[in-house]
């Protein structure tokens, strides 16, 4: 009974969404249209986190786990080709950054707290956590570097450096899955945990993995065409639509399927989902979107306000303190949460 109410609240939202994008004002206003397409794209994500959960079933808990980082970003990924596409760059810049604190603080914050109240204490691999707090440090440093140097360089020379920084990173990220799913991939991984049963088989996991993920492509657009007018009819500030309501949003595949995970007692998933994701957005997605706004015939730099990068630098030292020792307990998931919050209120009041 539950996944028919989920079925059909996928396809209703789905149907209702597309109707509203295409038929568009005065019938539907901009709020209701960018409310309609929120609700729509969770549901899509849910759809899209349920098919890689199932997938993550046959392929193992590490590659699952990095499975379901991966699809989770999609909506992300496609959202912020779209905004790129269009030239709002801060919109991007904010996005990403409301991603990385998303997934590090509100993500595993969530995840920590509902599996520690389950659990007196959760464990994951020590080893890995260590590696993970080095990844963040390093995501930290490579959004900083670009900003602290910008006021030296011209526009050309700030795009030069970001199309370098971006390559040096995504070399960087594909060395690190090589190191940690081939070389050491033994030295990283956790006891193996009894899954259960897949929601469905391989082949049609598969399927429906696809189905979701262009299913996320043609929401993403229409959620992208709503933020504008949305955004100005409130008085919203860039900043904060990008980081935290795109992020949420588009968080929400993450959020199901950590959350699913750290209540199974399979911590180390859960935090494979959340910090994995958080890395993959800094030194994967972000630059990628720099080289593919190549082709849009303007570039995208790497520079960051200030504030964003105080925000992801808060949240990667918060979330390696916590992780490191290789524990989490329910209070550690709300020390995250606290500081998301914080965070969102800063955000909003810019």
């Amino acid at each position: 009974m539950k996944r028919h109410g989920f079925t059909i609240g996928l396809l209703a939202s789905f149907a209702l969404s597309a109707v509203a994008h295409y038929v568009g004002a005065p019938t539907f206003s901009p709020t209701v249209q960018f409310l309609i397409s929120a609700v729509a794209i969770v549901f899509v994500a849910g759809f899209l986190g349920k098919a890689t959960e199932s997938v993550a079933h046959y392929a193992g808990e590490r590659l699952g786990g990095f499975l379901n980082a991966t699809f989770g970003n999609a909506a992300e990924l496609i959202i912020a080709i779209f905004l790129v596409k269009d030239g709002m760059f801060d919109i991007v810049k904010a996005s990403i950054t409301g991603s990385i604190i998303g997934n590090m603080l509100l993500v595993l914050g969530l995840s920590v707290l509902l599996g520690g109240l389950k659990f007196k204490e959760q464990t994951f691999n020590i080893k890995l956590a260590g590696h993970n707090g080095s990844l963040m440090l390093l995501a930290v440093i490579a959004l900083f570097i670009p900003a602290a140097f910008a006021r030296s360089f011209t526009t050309q020379e700030t795009s030069n450096l970001s199309i370098i920084v971006s390559v040096i990173l995504i070399i960087a990220y594909l060395l690190w899955l090589v190191f940690s799913m081939i070389t050491h991939k033994n030295e990283l991984s956790d006891e193996v945990v009894e899954h259960g049963e897949a929601a469905w088989s391989k082949g049609l996991s598969i399927v429906f993995l696809i189905v979701a993920t262009t299913m996320v492509a043609f929401q993403s657009e229409w959620l992208v065409h709503t933020l504008e007018p949305f955004s100005h009819q409130y008085g919203l500030s860039e900043l904060f639509v990008g980081a935290f309501l795109i992020a949420i949003v588009g968080n929400a595949a993450e959020h199901s399927a950590a959350i699913m995970m750290a209540r199974k007692n399979k911590m180390g998933a859960a935090v494979e989902i959340a910090v994995g994701s958080s890395l993959q957005i800094a030194l994967f997605v972000a630059p990628v979107l720099v080289l593919l706004s190549l082709f849009f015939g303007k570039t995208m730099d790497l520079v960051f306000t200030t504030y964003e990068i105080i925000a992801i630098g808060v949240a990667a030292f918060i979330a390696k303190s916590i992780s490191k020792d290789g524990a989490t307990t329910w209070f550690e998931g709300v020390l995250l949460l606290v500081v998301y919050i914080i965070l969102g209120i800063a955000f909003f009041l810019v």
